[in-house]
């Protein structure tokens, strides 16, 4: 059974991530003890809420070098995604720097509100373990007002206005802009992908 560190970088409610792992078999504990993160076959790095006090959050516990040189499977999701990144425009915080893009603040319309709420299909998906059995066309749940721009690392994208990473990959991290645990069933796949990486 795959045993999951939630890290608690402050604000997230994690509840619907939870009850998603455990419908996938997987245990979670909710953490910033070090111990408990290194020891754990899967990482999460959820998060809700601003850049800057997450990251000082993490630095309070002392987690910054140790997120960066975790080798077990690594998953970001939503803020916990930015935050993997080097820098966001959101504060102008410095972040992990995990993925070398940059957060940028979403351009928003009268046809294209910010924040981004609901329902996105992803496009340009690649081949990589976190993307098995996922298709171009399958719909995730968003709510954010930063993006990471597509690159390299981008093994899915969404467009707001403008094209933006919906999935990033590098070694064992991975990471999400959406909500997989409220994505139903294309968020359950891409949830037990990441479970079955590293084994």
């Amino acid at each position: 059974m795959p045993e999951v560190a939630l890290i608690d970088s402050g604000g997230a409610n994690i509840a619907s991530l939870r009850f998603a792992l455990d419908r996938l078999g997987a245990s979670s504990v909710f953490t910033r003890d070090r111990d408990k993160i290194e020891s754990a076959s899967h990482v999460i790095l959820p998060g809700v809420g601003a850049a800057a006090d997450a990251m000082e959050r993490l630095k309070d516990a002392g987690l910054i070098d140790v997120i960066r040189e975790l080798t077990q499977p690594v998953l970001g999701i939503c803020l916990g995604m930015q935050l993997l990144c080097r820098h966001s425009e959101e504060d102008d915080v410095e972040c992990i720097g995990v993925f070398p893009e940059r957060a940028f603040k979403l351009a928003a319309s009268t046809d294209h509100p910010v924040p981004n709420m609901g329902w996105c299909s992803i496009s340009g998906r690649a081949d990589h373990p976190i993307t098995d059995g996922l298709s171009n066309g399958d719909w995730f749940y968003f709510v954010h007002s930063y993006a990471l721009p597509p690159g390299p690392r981008a093994v899915g994208c969404a467009t707001h206005r403008e094209p933006f990473a919906a999935i990033m990959a590098s070694e064992n991290f991975v990471a999400t802009q959406f909500h997989p645990e409220r994505s139903a069933t294309s968020g359950a796949r891409l949830l037990a992908n990441f479970l079955a990486m590293g084994s």
